[in-house]
């Protein structure tokens, strides 16, 4: 028999749904295997600050959001963080839990911090008391059950695809025996007679649970974190219908179903109700951080600051081009582009590289050739407003589409339970050679597809204002070369499902290829030239726009030269040396890092199938710098840095200014707090172990055979199996910019202004290159000079 309670009042189920809102809130999106993009773990904690979020986090996940303290102490002890940073760090603490001085704080760096524990779930209670381990079974038929109902075409059956998650669900476990064998007698009844929707299920099992208002938002995000990815997926379902402006409540399914498991394991076993009430009343406290998440906050800080005072020193100086540049190009502002550009103006000086997001600002969706879905090339935050194709004529499409349809049929046979079997024993030793040249980088490559380009019918004056909108967002407004490069980048890896997690971000997880080609072909354009002048752009009749493609891998440039080009073939040829030279260097500077890496393996490694660690991503990343590229050029920043080219004196109204603030910056620190994440959390935001990953609804991977699904970024990508390959450090944003037009352009995003104040994000003004001053929570800035 269920435990009687109360019936609950109408204002008791408004404040329970509304927890239930909270709770789905605080949980991240994790978007799907074809177009990954990082995303910010702690996007539903940006309104408080690291020692707030970690004593949430603790309590609901078990976590600690920085490295451990003894990390810390060893860099006090090699000076790397010095005393003035530590000192700096804890006069910018607001906690009264802080240390009273600098000495206080330096003795309790070789106390241990205590370890944090996720308050228990009732399945856990039930574990202990029975023997029986109930979070694994319940994880193993929740995964089960959703990776069918997610499926986006790995699948050949999708469980009732045509109703709510929350219905499809109840048709299923009113029909699996799993818990009833587990030993949960009546689990089938009791969905059965379960409540018809998922509102109506949390309500009744918050009142069977004795959640109140209270309790319910920790003890209902508790929950959603014990789904894993699930409720991360969930998440990103909700996440895209909000951007059509619509509204999606899987995630509220999830909840509702996950309730149920724990309302019938209280039912089942009802001596859990004394020490699940002890619980509740934990979850009802308010959340408030420990002195030691406080001081782990501090020493975070001051990790920070001193990665910040070594920056600066860096940035002492300025030199910049004189004349016309032989060549221009414009990276990504992707940290791996920073060891590139460096690379291409050491080898050619007359070189004048330019960091921009790489979907160069054209917020494409592309239907791309043999294909029948759209794919969007911009970021995740913004909504596509330009249409691309690389669809050829309807003849080749067809044909193209049914050699797709017979690869993928061929696919399924081969991948199936029983005729997988029957592919080995037909095709076994044929398929193997396949395997070999795959492995050596022998395989044939697909055949070209048409060239991207735009599918919207552009009058010339759009074509102009568009052209100009995105060369001012550049800084390309004068002084052009006779040949502008525009890069975008792309890796080339084998048999990795997080592949679309080594891509841009700027391009939701795509290469940069279609965008670098489209913004090309537009610039060349006969009638977008001749618009330009009315927008106050002139561009020389000599000067081509060129696009490419910098493999990151391997650190090799593509060059698409589409169009005439004849006029420019000295300057194309030129630039191919300089790329092969800039891209040898690069080679040699990154190999190192590498597990058993060297300058002439890259390729080979990115060819491997069996290569966990074809290169490192973006792990590293810790600053972001907008500014004339005057003020990093010839500076080592370590491929650390997204470098984004501002000038202040192009941008009397800061239009540019406000761009760079609402969307480069929010990016990078998605990509930044993810990393971040899946180094200090990997056990809740990190991707898991590649070796035992399997590829679950084509949307990610479980460890194993089934169970939660993984998010985030695989331990292999932020681990070289020793040590950490990332340096967790919050994002340190550097921008040559006034202070008052950062303070305004803050006060009118707020969403963006929280980063800041919370300290998810560092902001600190520079001035001709050099750091001037700080950003302090509540709007105010402190001069600062470099140390």
């Amino acid at each position: 028999m269920f435990l009687n309670h109360a019936s609950i009042t109408a204002d008791q189920a408004a404040d329970l749904l509304d927890a239930a809102t909270a709770a789905a809130r605080a949980v991240p999106p994790a978007f799907p295997l074809s177009a990954t993009v990082a995303v910010n773990p702690f996007l539903g904690q940006t309104e408080e600050d690291l020692a707030t979020a970690a004593a949430r986090l603790s309590r609901v996940a078990g976590l600690s959001l920085t490295r451990p303290r003894a990390d810390f102490a060893a860099e006090v002890a090699s000076g790397r963080i010095s005393d003035d940073d530590l000192a700096a760090a804890l006069i910018a603490s607001t906690s009264a839990l802080k240390p009273v001085d600098l000495a206080m704080l330096k003795a309790r760096l070789a106390c241990p911090a205590a370890t944090p524990e996720a308050l228990p779930t009732l399945a856990d209670l039930a574990a202990v008391a029975t023997g029986t381990d109930w979070p694994a079974i319940i994880a193993r038929a929740v995964g089960l059950w959703a990776a069918g109902r997610f499926d986006q075409g790995q699948a050949l059956w999708t469980p009732a695809p045509n109703q709510d998650a929350f219905s499809a669900w109840r048709e299923w476990a009113t029909h699996d025996l799993t818990p009833e064998i587990a030993g949960l007698a009546g689990f089938c009844a009791h969905v059965a007679a379960c409540p018809d929707t998922a509102e109506r299920a949390i309500l009744r099992a918050a009142d069977r649970l004795s959640l109140t208002a209270a309790s319910a938002p920790t003890a209902f995000h508790r929950l959603l974190i014990d789904l894993g990815g699930w409720a991360q997926h969930a998440r990103w379902l909700s996440w895209q219908t909000e951007l059509e402006g619509g509204d999606d409540a899987t995630l509220t399914d999830l909840l509702a179903i996950r309730l149920i498991w724990d309302e019938a394991l209280l039912a089942h076993l009802p001596q859990l109700a004394q020490p699940w009430a002890e619980v509740v009343a934990r979850h009802a406290l308010p959340v408030e951080p420990s002195a030691d998440q406080v001081l782990d906050a501090i020493l975070q800080d001051a990790s920070e600051r001193a990665h910040q005072r070594r920056l600066a020193a860096r940035l002492a100086g300025q030199r910049s081009l004189h004349g016309r540049p032989a060549l221009q190009a414009a990276f990504c502002i992707d940290v791996r582009s920073e060891t590139f550009r460096r690379a291409l103006e050491d080898v050619a000086p007359t070189v004048d590289t330019i960091g921009f997001a790489g979907f160069f600002g054209l917020p494409l969706a592309h239907h791309p050739h043999a294909s029948d879905q759209v794919e969007a090339h911009l970021p995740v935050l913004l909504r596509p407003g330009l249409q691309a194709t690389s669809q050829g004529s309807a003849a080749s499409e067809q044909d193209a589409r049914i050699s797709a349809r017979a690869a993928r049929a061929w696919g399924r046979f081969r991948q199936a339970a029983v005729s997988s079997f029957a592919f080995v024993e037909a095709a076994g030793p044929i398929y193997g050679a396949k395997l070999l040249k795959d492995a050596l980088g022998r395989g044939h490559g697909p055949m070209p597809a048409p060239g991207p380009r735009l599918a919207n019918s552009l009058a010339a004056e759009a074509k102009g204002e568009l052209a100009a909108k995105v060369l001012r967002a550049m800084g390309l407004t004068q002084g052009h070369a006779r040949l502008i490069l525009l890069v975008g980048h792309g890796a080339h890896v084998t048999n990795n499902p997080h592949e679309s997690a080594y891509h841009c971000g700027a391009c939701g997880g795509r290469t940069g290829e279609v965008s670098a080609r489209v913004l090309a072909g537009l610039l060349n354009d006969a009638e977008t030239r001749a618009a330009l002048p009315a927008q106050g752009i002139t561009l020389p009749e000599d000067t081509l726009f060129v696009a490419a493609l910098h493999d990151t891998t391997t650190d090799q440039v593509t060059l698409y030269q589409e169009g005439p080009t004849r006029d420019h073939a000295a300057d194309l040829a030129q630039a191919r040396t300089w790329l092969d030279q800039a891209g040898a260097r690069t080679r040699a500077e990154r190999a190192p890092r590498l597990p058993g890496g060297s300058a002439a393996t890259l390729a080979a490694r990115a060819a491997n199938w069996a290569e966990t660690r074809p290169e490192w991503g973006l792990a590293g990343c810790a600053a972001f710098i907008a500014a004339p590229r005057a003020a990093t050029r010839g500076v080592d920043l370590g491929g650390r840095a997204f470098l984004h080219s501002y000038d202040r004196d192009q941008d009397p109204d800061f239009g540019v200014l406000e761009l760079i603030l609402t969307a480069p910056v929010v990016v990078a620190s998605w990509i930044s707090l993810q990393y971040y994440g899946s180094t200090v959390a990997p056990q809740v935001f990190g991707g898991g172990n590649k070796l035992i990953h399997n590829v679950t609804g084509g949307i990610g991977v479980v460890e194993g055979n089934g169970g939660r699904l993984r998010p985030g970024l695989p331990w292999q990508a932020v681990h070289d199996g020793t040590r950490p390959s990332h340096e967790a450090l919050r994002l340190t944003v550097m921008i040559d910019a006034p202070t008052a037009a950062m303070s305004d352009i803050l006060a009118r995003h707020p969403g963006v202004r929280a980063l800041f104040d919370n300290g998810w994000l560092h902001l600190l003004a520079l001035d001709g290159g050099k750091v001037a001053a700080r950003y302090r929570p509540g709007g105010e800035w402190r001069a600062e000079t470099a140390a």
